[in-house]
Order: structure tokens, then sequence, then C-alpha cells
């Protein structure tokens, strides 16, 4: 398509002499219309050209409207303030959105990707713990960035870095050693293993004896003590069971599932690298890396006083393994954010162990907690809301609702599913990924406003529009004046934008962008749909709404399936 933004910056370029693609990232989008398609804010340029904005902006107008008749895709140019408003060509845009749904169902794909490689480590259970809404944000973001890199051209390779090693597994062993009588592992096995894990606990802080026999364990286990490797293995294959559940019902797909106990084996070399670039330290008996030097207080810890690895080092090997194994652009840690400290420290020391590219491609997608309206979770205590169970409750609900808004829809069941994992998805994803949620059921399972079922059942409308005209008319018989409208622009100007806001989601690693471009299009089409009657006598203007539906409808079934979201035919 016609790169409005380019064109815009161009223009700018050639009266400041600075570089184009430096002020193509200026450009925004005027919230107001009455501001023009595309705004320019002039005081980016002003301590660089050391004059005001509102002389520049003028400066810059005055040369822009001595050719504006030969620049056809710009209509006008203005100046509010040290702004420089411009309003582009409506029937070119008009042209350029329909010539382009015609040519795919999967508008917005695109190559920028190609050729670079992306990482997503996401999701990341502990085994033998229950999948608990702590883990709903990792996975659901995690999901949709690895399908919007993989709809850009990227190859990406999503990881569900288990939790399936360390000290807890320890604790695991001794409760089963201890209980096991008392438990059968075959039934409900997650609940029982929890049940364990939150009485082991409790006894460890009564008694050092047990904790230090927890703590053995977890060091044969490390050794490769066959009881103690055959009983970890046993608690990952029945937890396995149960997360394959959560992740069919969420459509979560990874190509790889090496967590924590796939590097135990592979720490040697992190440390080995690091004795030969003298970065080990002793303290306590313990072996450290110093970062002060890097403004990091903490020095990260690399191996135990008794020999053992950390989660740390094993970050490292897996730094290491992927680099080598993916040649990755990108590796992107969604994890939340009470693991910054973590990440800031690996991430130096990763500088020692991979080449520069590597280390500089690590990045840590933060996000907020999740916590309950009475506090903090903590799968110690057993506080926790079970995935399952927040899964079950929402689309019981949905099925009350649709059940009493069409009582007579075919395959109820299958509709409410969808409404209901969409309103969990969207209402993950709609928040800025660094804020926290409170997770709160009423909200959770709101039907109304900006919500996912909003947007599922805006979908339907166009799909009712499309059944009801029974056909598609064909994009060149479409007259494009039909759609100049202010209702029909402002969703063409939406669909324009879809792979610019796609890209925006990669830059910034933030799904809530995609969340709020596609409330926006619903928006846009609700108007549209209210203000223009779409079957008419006149068969031009009929055949110009028709495939305006037509093309809402796809972009957001394609931008929903970005979130994870699937949608219904009818609700």
């Amino acid at each position: 398509m016609i790169n409005f933004k380019q064109i815009i910056s161009d223009k700018i370029s050639k009266v400041t002499q600075i570089d184009e693609k430096e002020l193509e990232t200026y450009i925004e989008i005027p919230k107001d219309a009455k501001n023009g398609d595309y705004s320019f804010p002039c005081f980016r340029l002003a301590k660089e050209l050391k004059k005001a904005p509102p002389v520049i902006a003028n400066e810059i107008k005055e040369v822009i409207e001595k050719e504006i008749e030969q620049i056809k895709e710009i209509e006008k140019v203005e100046v509010i303030g040290g702004y420089l408003n411009f309003f582009i060509n409506k029937e070119i845009l008009v042209e350029e959105v329909l010539k382009e749904v015609s040519k795919t169902q999967e508008y917005g794909k695109s190559e920028v990707g190609k050729g670079k490689n992306i990482v997503i480590d996401y999701s990341a259970p502990n085994i033998a713990k229950p999948f608990h809404i702590g883990h709903l944000r990792t996975t659901l973001i995690g999901n949709s960035l690895y399908r919007t890199y993989k709809y850009l051209g990227y190859n990406t390779t999503g990881i569900n870095h288990l939790g399936d090693y360390g000290t807890q597994f320890g604790k695991m062993i001794e409760a089963y050693k201890m209980w096991k009588d008392e438990y059968n592992l075959e039934e409900d096995p997650i609940n029982k293993m929890m049940d364990m894990y939150v009485r082991i606990n409790s006894l460890c802080k009564e008694d050092e004896q047990v904790l230090e026999r927890c703590r053995e364990n977890f060091r044969l286990l490390e050794s490769g003590d066959k009881y103690c490797v055959d009983l970890w293995n046993r608690f990952k294959d029945l937890s396995m069971v149960e997360f394959n559940k959560i992740y069919d019902i969420l459509n979560v797909k990874f190509d790889s599932y090496n967590g924590e106990a796939f590097y135990a084996d592979k720490t040697d070399e992190v440390i080995k690298t690091l004795e030969e670039k003298e970065k080990l330290t002793e303290s306590e008996g313990a072996r450290i890396v110093d970062l002060e030097d890097v403004g990091i207080n903490t020095p990260c810890l690399i191996q135990k006083a008794n020999g053992s690895s950390i989660y740390a080092t094993r970050d490292l090997a897996a730094i290491m393994y992927r680099a080598k194994t993916y040649d990755f652009d990108k590796c992107l840690y969604v994890v939340a954010y009470e693991q910054n400290l973590h990440f800031k420290q690996i991430f130096e020391v990763a500088k020692y162990l991979v080449d520069e590219k590597y280390a500089k491609g690590l990045e840590h997608v933060s996000y907020g907690m999740v916590s309950l309206p009475t506090g903090k979770m903590s799968t110690r205590l057993g506080n926790v809301v079970k995935i399952e169970d927040l899964i079950n409750g929402t689309i019981e609900k949905a099925q009350e609702i649709i059940a009493e808004k069409n009582p007579n829809l075919e395959n109820k069941d299958e509709v409410a599913k969808k409404v209901g994992i969409g309103a969990i998805v969207f209402n993950t994803l709609s928040t800025v990924t660094t804020k926290d949620q409170i997770f709160d059921w009423n909200t959770a399972l709101n039907f109304q406003g900006e919500t996912g079922p909003y947007i599922q059942y805006t979908y339907v409308r166009t799909r009712s529009v499309l059944e009801k005209a029974g056909y598609v008319p064909k994009s060149e018989d479409i007259k494009i004046e039909n759609l100049t409208d202010e209702y029909s622009l402002e969703i063409l100007k939406l669909m324009y934008n879809f792979e610019d806001v796609l890209i925006q989601v990669t830059d910034k690693n933030e799904p809530s962008i995609l969340s709020r471009y596609l409330i926006d299009l619903a928006k846009a089409y609700s108007s549209f749909y209210n203000e223009n009657k779409i079957i008419v006598e006149d068969k031009e203007i009929q055949d110009a709404r028709i495939y305006l539906t037509y093309a809402v409808g796809n972009v957001l079934k394609q931008g929903a399936q970005l979130l994870g979201i699937e949608m219904p035919e009818k609700m």
C-alpha cells in the first residue's frame, strides 16, 4: 500500500535536511479528525533548527503548498501552534484499502520480519503446582506476541521454560516419602501435589531437619539418583497432562518445552566460561559475579556453597543454548516485574558468555502482577484461583447470557466456549502489560462495553449483514465515492493502519495496542451501522456498504486471532 507517512516525511526532509526515516517516527495520528489524518510535531525539530516550533511549521507548510498540486496523496496542510496537520486524499485512501482487502484473507500480513529469528519464553508453570491466574498473563501475552511476530514474517520459536527443577522438588520428594500412602496421585494429581507442597512447606518452617532433608533430596536429584529422578519424572508427566488441557482450551502452542531441568547439565559451560574470563569471585563459600561496576548492587549468584546451581545459572545456560540453536535476533522473556532484578543481572552476565548480537537481543517483557481483591496470591499458602475454575465459571456465565439472549441458537455450548474464552483473553490483554491487575470475577465476566464479547458481537453483526444480503460484491465494482462519508472513512483509516498497529505491538511487545485497535474498529463499525442503512435500493451504494462490512469482519477476525480469540459466526 501507499505509505502516507513516508510521503509526508520525505517532503519535510527536503525542507529541513533531516533524515526522512527519523522524521517518519515522529508522525502522529490526531485524536480529532478535524486536525487532519496525520500530524507532525515541530517541537521535535526546535533544538536542531534553532527556531520556534510555529515558525518551523509555517516554513515547511509554505514550501509544501507550492507543490501541493503535484502531490496527489495530500489534499492540504494546516498549522496549529507547533503542529503541521496533513489531510490526505480520501479517494486514494479508499482505493488502497479496498485493493489490499481484495488481495488476501490475511489482511495486514507482511514480511517485515523476514530473515529475523525471534525466541519467546512464556507461560513456564511450575511442575506439581496448579496452573493459576498468576500464569495467565505470561501465557496469553506470550501467545499473542508469538502469533503477531509470526504474522509479520518473523521466524518465531515459542518456548515453555517449565519450572521443573530446584529446591521445591527436594521438598516434593520428601513430602512423597513421608505421606505417599495418604495420596493417590492417579486421581486429581495437581490438587493432591499442591496439598503435599503446602504441608511440606509448613513443616519445613517448623523443623530445620526436614528442610535439610529436602535440600539433600535436591542434591541427589541433580546427581542423577534413580529414585529421585523417577519420582520427579512422575510429577512432571502428571502435571503436563493437566497443563495441556488448559493450553488446548486456550489454543496456546509451543515449539519447545525445554525447562530448567534441560539445562542442569549445561551449567558447567557457564561456570567454565566465567572462570576463564575471571568474572567469578568467592562469597561465603558461594561463587558470584560482582555487578557493581554496571550499577547493580546485588551480585549474581552462580553456584551455591554446596556446589548446586541455581535458576540464574540455568537461565544463563539457556541463553548460551538458545544463541547456538536459534541464532536469535531477539530473545523475549515474558515474566512478571518481580523478576526485574534477576533479568538485569543475567543479561549483564550474559555479555561475558555470548556474542554482542545475542546479548543485545535479550529483552524482559515485564508485566504487572495479578492479585485477588483480598490480596496477593501464594502457592505456598494455597491461596490461588485456578485457571480451570476461571475458565469453567466464565463459560457457564456465557451460557446463561446466550440462553437468555438467543434461546434458539444452535451450537450454544460451542459459542459459549468461544465467548467465555474470548472474555478471559481480552480482559487479560486489554491492560498495558506493566500495570498490575486485580482479578475480579465481575470485571472478567462483564459482557458490556470494551470487552472481547463486544468485538465478537460486532463480528457476528457483519456476518449477519452478509447473510441477509446474500452476496459479497467484487471489489472492482465498488464506486469509491460511495465510501467517502465520515463514518466509512473512519473505518477505512483504521483499516489502513492495521499493519502499522501490528508493527507497534512487536516494537513495544505490547498486545494491548491491538486490543485497543479492535475496540476502536468495532465502535467505528457500530457508528457506521447505526448511521447508514446497508440494504438499500441504490445497488452501487449497497455494494459499497456490504463490501466495507465484509472487510471489517475480516480484520476483526484476524486481529482477534492474533490475540488468541476465536470468533463465533452467530451469538
